[in-house]
C-alpha cells in the first residue's frame, strides 16, 4: 500500500500478498527492504504484525519497520523477531530519551524517521505537525548511537514529483548521522541528483510507488546506485 503525502484515504494498494512482494523484491537485488506498518503508525502500535512477520519470513533481505513502534516492548519484539532496524519517528520527537537508550542497546539497530512538513517534524502517521526544525531534532541524537536518519518531506511522498534533494543535502550536511532520502522518487532524474549532491552524508533513497508503477527499472537503478 501506498499513501499520498501521508494521508490514508489517498491510500493505493498495489499487491495484496506482501510477503511475494518483498521475494520480488529480493530477487531484484535490492539490498534492503523498507517497510511501514501504515495504520500502525496513525494507531500508535503495531496493527499489521501479520502481515509484516509474514515477510519477514518470506526473505532473506536486510528490513527496516516503522510505524507505530513507540516503546521498549515493542522495540525488544521486531528486534527478537528479526528486524535488522527498526525506524522511530513519533517516539524521537516525544520521547528522546528512549530512542537514545535503545540506540545505544543495540547498536546499528535503530533508525530515527524525520518526516518533514512545510520543514517541521511531523508525527503520528503524519497527522500532527510540531514547530520543530528537521535540523534541530536530528542533532538531539548526535553520538546516541543511531544507525541512520530515514528523511521524507510528506508533501513529495507517494506524488511521484521528485525528491527533494535540496533539503535532503541540508539535513546530511548539518549532522555526522547517515541520511536515507525518502520521498518523492519518481524516476532515474531523482536517482542521479541524490548521486550528484553536494554531500557524502547521503546513504541511500527509499523508492516506493515509482518502482510499483514501473517508472523506475529496477537493474537500471541498481547498477547505477552500485557505480558509486
Amino acid at each position: 500500500m501506498r499513501l499520498k503525502r501521508g494521508a490514508m484515504e489517498s491510500a493505493t494498494i498495489f499487491n495484496d500478498d506482501p510477503a511475494a512482494q518483498a521475494r520480488a523484491f529480493e530477487s531484484a537485488g535490492f539490498e534492503w527492504l523498507h517497510c511501514v506498518d501504515l495504520n500502525g503508525a496513525f494507531e500508535g502500535r503495531s496493527v499489521n504484525g501479520e502481515a509484516i512477520a509474514a515477510i519477514r519470513s518470506a526473505i532473506k533481505l536486510p528490513m527496516q519497520l516503522g510505524g507505530g513502534i513507540r516503546d521498549r516492548k515493542a522495540i525488544n519484539a521486531w528486534l527478537d523477531a528479526g528486524m535488522t532496524r527498526i525506524i522511530l519517528g513519533t517516539a524521537a520527537l516525544r520521547d528522546p530519551q528512549l530512542v537514545k537508550d535503545s540506540a545505544r542497546a543495540h547498536p546499528g539497530r535503530v533508525a530515527v524517521g524525520i518526516d518533514a512538513k512545510d520543514g517541521k517534524v511531523a508525527v503520528q502517521g503524519w497527522s500532527e505537525a510540531s514547530q520543530i526544525e528537521v535540523v534541530e531534532l536530528a542533532r538531539r541524537f548526535e553520538d546516541a548511537g543511531v544507525s541512520a536518519i530515514v528523511f521524507t518531506d510528506i508533501a513529495r511522498d507517494g506524488m511521484l514529483g521528485g525528491v527533494n534533494v535540496a533539503a535532503t543535502t541540508a539535513l546530511a550536511n548539518a549532522v555526522g548521522i547517515p541520511v536515507i532520502a525518502s520521498g518523492g522518487v519518481s524516476g532515474m532524474d531523482d536517482i542521479e541528483a541524490l548521486i550528484a549532491a553536494p554531500s557524502h552524508n547521503i546513504l541511500g533513497v527509499v523508492i516506493g510507488r515509482a518502482l510499483y508503477d514501473g517508472r523506475i527499472d529496477s537493474k537500471a537503478a541498481l547498477m547505477r546506485a552500485r557505480m558509486q
